[in-house]
């Protein structure tokens, strides 16, 4: 990074620039002192930065202003263009100085990197400090323990080398990897596939040396390889493109700006917050999604079947067992805030979860939304369906309107019955929804006399006969979900 300035006294034209030291290296004028000052500030945890500069007579950045100019106005390859005219200007510097920063971490990071590790997370660091930095940074966050080895990849060039590296690494599988950036492309160059299955079993791995593109090609890398869900986390301008190509991407606000947080899915202050937000409101997020997605198709397949069982009863004629209001009010006022009040359950407290990360590994399993769950509540959903239908046909006595009655309020029943089955952890909105949805069909039986027959609302064959089919189709459920609780109990009801 670079820029020129011009002194108002003495009207010279100065370029200055930071940079990494490998990169500036290579940009500075020739020195005996620079590479070896920073591995020695490297050996103490600093994070260094070289700072040069150029001064540029009139004609030069005239010269450098005019070509700047014509490739940004260029049509084809402009980035290119414009990158070769900055690149020639970044010649023979004058070395100013050497910084070496210590890059302090936030509080509880320790505990929150080993949160992570035992709910079942693996933690990659990719990082463009220099191996000795990140070395330090990975020991003193307790990415790596203490007792912990640490495997660290040689410089290679060549396939040769690269197959030789990988046979002494898989003899070492089971230590933390430390590999530089330059290492690791020619071993996806050659071998991606073997490094990747290899890298995964490490408990955790560190990519030093690594370029804003390398971090982004990454996590690309394993998305495509290991077919997982990836979170990036980052703090810098440097972690743009690795946050955009992370499935989650995460900033974190700190002194490097904002461009993290803004290009981010999720913004947080302190790096303490991240174990909150994926072992806690993570885990309620993916429990509620399960749990609302699945009522949902639910409360749409019972109608569905008891429309189907009252069609082939009656020779497959074009009727419809409920009509107007009926219909639109079974999705929206009778049974809308009962199921939509699930967002508000949770399994475990937030503590309990925070206390025993180890119960996130359960959720990495998808057990709670997957193909086995949505056949369960399609069966569920054709039982209820078909004993409701077939309960209202075999005790209705004369009229039509009254399977209408029986049927439609034991539907009513059975969905808000379900709903109180599913809930773990009851709310006071949850226990309102459910008496307001009651309230509002109580209502509807007395005012919406064209669809239902008053008279026979008030009698006891109206009352026996909708709590007779309601209770076979729940009591039933009610007692497997009972004996399963014993017999093969969540992990989640153990700790609590």
């Amino acid at each position: 990074m670079g820029i020129i300035v011009r002194e108002e006294e003495t009207d010279t034209i100065v370029f200055y620039m930071k940079g990494a030291d490998v990169v500036m290296q290579s940009i500075v004028q020739f020195n005996d002192w620079l590479e070896e000052e920073c591995d020695n500030m490297a050996r103490e945890g600093l994070r260094t930065l070289v700072v040069a500069k150029k001064v540029l007579t009139k004609e030069q950045y005239l010269d450098f202003e005019s070509r700047l100019s014509q490739a940004r106005l260029s049509v084809h390859d402009r980035a290119v263009k414009v990158q070769t005219v900055i690149e020639s200007l970044e010649r023979d510097m004058e070395l100013l100085c050497l910084t070496g920063v210590e890059d302090k971490l936030q509080n509880d990071v320790r505990n929150t990197l080993e949160m992570l590790r035992n709910a079942g997370i693996k933690i990659w660091m990719l990082t463009g400090d220099k191996l000795e930095t990140a070395t330090c940074i990975a020991k003193s966050s307790r990415l790596v323990a203490r007792n912990q080895d640490i495997y660290t990849f040689k410089d290679i060039k060549n396939r040769n080398e690269a197959h030789l590296e990988l046979n002494a690494f898989r003899r070492k599988s089971d230590s933390a990897l430390i590999i530089k950036g330059e290492s690791l492309e020619t071993c996806l160059q050659y071998y991606e596939h073997e490094f990747v299955e290899l890298a995964c079993q490490c408990p955790a791995v560190v990519v030093c040396r690594c370029s804003p593109t390398q971090k982004a090609e990454v996590v690309r890398l394993l998305k495509t390889h290991i077919k997982k869900r990836t979170c990036a986390v980052g703090d810098g301008g440097n972690d743009v493109s690795m946050i955009q190509e992370a499935d989650v991407g995460i900033g974190i606000q700190g002194k490097e700006g904002q461009q993290a947080s803004l290009a981010a899915d999720f913004s947080l202050t302190q790096f303490s917050h991240l174990a909150k937000l994926i072992l806690v409101h993570g885990r309620n997020s993916y429990k509620r999604s399960a749990s609302l997605s699945q009522f949902i198709m639910h409360r749409g397949l019972i109608i569905t079947t008891m429309q189907a069982v009252f069609s082939s009863v009656f020779y497959f004629a074009s009727v419809s067992l409920y009509q107007g209001f009926l219909m639109v009010g079974y999705a929206t006022v009778y049974t809308n805030f009962p199921v939509f009040s699930l967002v508000l359950d949770k399994d475990v407290p937030s503590h309990i979860a925070l206390t025993y990360p180890e119960l996130y590994k359960d959720l990495t399993k998808g057990r709670s939304l997957t193909f086995k769950t949505f056949c369960m509540w399609v069966l569920i959903s054709i039982y209820q369906g078909g004993i409701i239908m077939y309960g209202a046909l075999l005790l209705f006595e004369s009229e039509f309107l009254h399977i209408v009655s029986i049927s439609f309020t034991a539907l009513i029943l059975t969905e808000l019955v379900m709903v109180a089955l599913t809930v773990r952890t009851w709310h006071r909105l949850m226990i309102l929804a459910e008496l307001l949805s009651l309230a509002i069909y109580v209502v509807s039986l007395v005012v919406l006399k064209d669809y239902f027959d008053p008279v026979f609302l008030t009698t006891w064959q109206f009352a026996w006969k909708v709590l007779a089919i309601t209770l076979v189709s729940c009591v039933p459920l009610f007692v497997i979900k009972y004996i399963r609780s014993k017999f093969s109990p969540p992990v989640y009801v153990k700790v609590k």
